[in-house]
């Protein structure tokens, strides 16, 4: 009975516009640890031990809040599922991660180390150099870059299809973003093999997410970027935050010129809620100075 709840659950997530992989999988890890307990419906006791079946507390917070979600959704209909306390590990919060924001140096670093990856004649470095300038150029997330197919760049742009929201945008590229793709794709087309993906690995195919990030750390490590493994550091998402806060440090303190420069940011970011893009004016000292400076104005206003 959980497995065919859990089947519709995922199916409207999906129709309402969700990728809804990750929690898609854990659901699943759920569903089949309530199984081997014996349950046919969710039960408070088997979920919060399933939670707490993790490294941290903010995963036991995080897989707690998924199966409640599940819980409450089924609980409309059949009021024998349980739905666990939201307190049950505490009062928790989710907070955002603060993205490091790239210089142009540690990019320009990366880039460079990154080519320098052997052995010769392979096109793995070549491969991490151009994503993490077209990342830093774009502001594309990673998994939009590595799912690039060679005839999604067209003369306008970029074409990034049915992407985290399942929605398609056009990227326009700065010329010399446009070149440097060129480039590449004149280094990928003589490797043997080479499929349809824009990005390879040396035996032609598309490269694993897995594959790549492991690079980049090594990369990292050994520019001085990132630090020692286990410790936390820059990341190539991050190279997305960059992207967002520069643009708008562009835009100066005007108020004006960043409201409207948000809208734009958001489509090209491919946000579903402009919400999501309001965050990046806190993200550097410079942004939350210009905010300070106008609140301090508008309160200075508002007492004359």
């Amino acid at each position: 009975m959980l497995s065919h709840d859990l089947d519709n659950y995922v199916a409207l997530q999906r129709a309402r516009g969700l990728k809804f992989t990750t929690q898609s999988g854990l659901l699943r890890s759920f569903v089949a640890f309530a199984k081997a307990a014996g349950d046919t419906h969710v039960r408070t006791e088997c979920a919060l031990d399933w939670a707490a079946r993790t490294v941290s507390r903010n995963q036991t917070c995080n897989r707690l809040a998924i199966v409640r979600r599940f819980a409450e959704h089924l609980a409309i209909a059949d009021q024998a599922h349980e739905v666990p306390p939201s307190d049950a590990f505490g009062r928790w919060r989710f907070e955002r991660r603060i993205p490091h924001i790239y210089t142009g140096a540690e990019i320009a670093t990366l880039m460079a180390a990154a080519r320098r990856l052997g052995p010769p004649g392979t096109i793995r470095g070549e491969t991490l150099a151009t994503v993490i300038g077209l990342l830093a150029a774009t502001g594309l997330r990673v998994s939009e870059a590595l799912g690039l197919a060679l005839a999604d760049v067209s003369a306008d742009g970029l074409v990034i299809r049915e992407t985290k929201f399942r929605k398609s945008r056009l990227v326009p590229l700065h010329p010399s973003v446009r070149a440097a793709l060129d480039g590449y794709i004149q280094k990928r087309n003589r490797i043997r093999g080479a499929g349809n993906a824009l990005f390879i690995g040396d035996k032609g195919r598309g490269p694993a997410y897995v594959t790549l990030y492991s690079l980049f750390l090594r990369i990292g490590r050994e520019t001085g970027i990132r630090g020692l493994p286990g410790e936390k550091g820059p990341r190539l998402h991050d190279l997305r935050h960059t992207f967002a806060v520069r643009s708008l440090e562009g835009c100066g303190g005007d108020r004006q010129a960043i409201s409207q420069h948000m809208l734009a940011l958001a489509t090209y970011l491919g946000h579903a809620d402009p919400s999501h893009t309001w965050w990046y004016l806190q993200a550097t000292p410079a942004l939350m100075r210009d905010i300070a400076h106008a609140g301090e104005t508008l309160m200075a206003e508002g007492r004359a």
